[in-house]
């Protein structure tokens, strides 16, 4: 057996949705959309699509495992964005062969956006991660294991605003790849946007703890939660 109990299981699942749809984040989010409705025009990056999993996966991870767990994890993502950029970087420099459907400007084009924004990108994931971990759990000290939905949804509203800034005004005010009244709109659409889908994944993550419990079983489950808010309160 690789593993040695459901508990390093749900560890790994949970990781491998959250490392995952970060990198693709990462990846994706040199793309800039506009939604147009009504009279009113926002302007967001669709890099904005993968992080509804990254933020239950971080809620559940913070639940179950702690901040030890969530601040590893953190940095083992990092590290691959990193690692995943320089293996961009490696692909831009390596000539497309002549016969090749995707020339290299038009690689280029698209995976050159990226480099633009690691700084920002990672600067703003770590940050906005450690942000998260502090508003969970001080929301959960002094509400215990009710409110969920308080922990949960308002980590991430504030985690995401400073998110949400970071990258944008590294990646793309800084490189004057955007002006600073698109610095604030984007800004502005793009945390609206989080904000949005943070409230709508409030149902979602009593779902994710649902299945957590069947999974590993109603009393084991309370048990792990109990015991890592423990550990939490020794630290």
């Amino acid at each position: 057996m690789i593993f040695n109990s459901k508990r390093e299981i749900l560890y790994v699942t949970l990781a491998g949705f959250f490392i995952t749809n970060a990198i693709v984040a990462e990846m994706i989010g040199g793309k800039l959309i506009e939604i147009n409705f009504l009279s009113f025009s926002f302007k967001m990056s669709i890099g904005i699509l993968p992080w509804p999993v990254v933020f239950l996966a971080t809620d559940l991870i913070n639940e179950y495992f702690g901040r030890a767990g969530v601040r590893r994890l953190s940095l083992i993502t990092a590290g691959l964005i990193g690692y995943s950029f320089i293996l961009l970087y490696a692909g831009m420099k390596t000539p497309a062969a002549s016969f090749s459907p995707v020339k290299d400007n038009e690689f280029n084009l698209v995976f050159g956006q990226s480099m633009w924004i690691i700084v920002g990108s990672l600067a703003a994931f770590l940050i906005s991660q450690l942000v998260d971990v502090f508003v969970f759990w001080f929301f959960r000290e002094r509400t215990g294991e009710k409110l969920l939905w308080l922990r949960s949804t308002g980590s991430t509203v504030v985690s995401q605003l400073v998110d949400s800034f970071i990258v944008l005004g590294i990646g793309f005010l800084l490189p004057g790849k955007i002006s600073f009244a698109d610095f604030i709109n984007v800004g502005f659409t793009n945390y609206t946007g989080k904000l949005i889908i943070a409230v709508a994944l409030t149902p979602v993550i009593y779902i994710g703890h649902f299945l957590i419990e069947r999974y590993l079983g109603e009393k084991e489950s309370h048990r792990i939660i109990a015991k890592t808010a423990k550990e939490e309160e020794e630290i």
